[in-house]
């Protein structure tokens, strides 16, 4: 099976499960889609869903890979689901939520925007997009368009939309798995940077010192 083909069956089997979790703490179809922003939600995910098909990343171990680093897909793998679920239960229950309808369209414009930002640079790298740490063939270092500011647009993505995902549902659990997302996902960026600059040498070290891993000005 190509790493490929694997990716896009992940990409749906995930977004599926990730969707039928939040049905489930909602209490059902009827429930659930019965609030308009929660429609346009799945709308987005399944929308992103289909980009992703598109584009060529894949789960390539390469050439070189830090398999030291695989226990962060655990770690997302269960904050995953407990944010598919959790937010859109305490929600049913209306427990630990933020008050206003306006703070679910919120929540799923920044999936959007974060879920575009995710998949920006899988299209910008191409074959040398990986979901492991791993150098691939022919490797290149890019720095130039969405790379020229920040290191890692697209973990910078994968918090907005998790953010904007908590919100639409108003939940502030959701707000605090999201925070929890930094544990693992610092410790991948960390790794990647170890793996690129023993690869790249000063090249690299020379882009770390004109740009920001996540946010400008902050970190």
């Amino acid at each position: 099976m190509r790493p490929t083909f694997t990716l896009m069956l992940l990409a749906i089997i995930g977004s599926g499960a990730y969707l039928a979790l939040a049905i489930l703490g909602w209490g059902g179809f009827a429930a659930f889609f019965s609030h308009p922003p929660l429609v346009a939600l799945t709308v987005v995910l399944f929308a992103l869903t289909i980009a992703a098909l598109f584009s060529s990343g894949n789960l390539s171990a390469g050439v070189r890979e830090d398999r030291s680093n695989r226990w962060v897909l655990t770690a997302f793998a269960v904050i995953g689901v407990l944010i598919a679920y959790l937010p859109a239960y305490m929600d049913r229950i209306d427990v630990w939520t933020i008050d206003g309808a306006v703070i679910r369209w919120i929540g799923v414009i920044l999936f959007a925007v974060g879920g575009a930002l995710r998949l920006w640079p899988v299209f910008t790298l191409g074959r040398r997009f990986s979901g492991l740490v791993a150098i691939q063939p022919d490797h290149k270092l890019v720095t130039d368009g969405v790379f020229r500011i920040i290191r890692n647009p697209s973990y910078l993505g994968l918090l907005v939309s998790t953010l904007g995902w908590a919100l639409a549902f108003r939940s502030v659990i959701g707000i605090g798995l999201t925070a929890l997302m930094l544990v693992p996902l610092i410790a991948r960026i960390r790794a990647e940077e170890a793996l690129l600059e023993s690869q790249f040498g000063e090249e690299y070290a020379a882009y770390r010192q004109r740009t920001w891993r996540l946010i400008p000005g902050l970190y």
